[in-house]
């Protein structure tokens, strides 16, 4: 597999329909540049990758025989 595919991505969209539920209106441009800039330091990352794999790729690995 490519190591430059994205895996997840948040669009425009996906922050304009939150800020209307949130807010009750759309983001300006001046907004929504704020939310690019800052929305990564708001995940950890490490955290988010390391439970995933946790939950559901090593409870899923087969038992190794020893």
């Amino acid at each position: 597999m490519r190591k430059d595919r994205i895996i997840y991505s948040i669009n425009i969209e996906d922050v304009q329909n939150v800020a209307q539920q949130d807010l009750g209106r759309e983001l300006t441009d001046s907004e929504l540049k704020i939310v690019e800039d800052k929305i990564g330091d708001q995940f950890d990352w490490f955290e988010a990758i390391a439970s995933v794999i946790s939950t559901h790729i090593e409870q899923h690995e087969p038992a190794h025989s020893t």
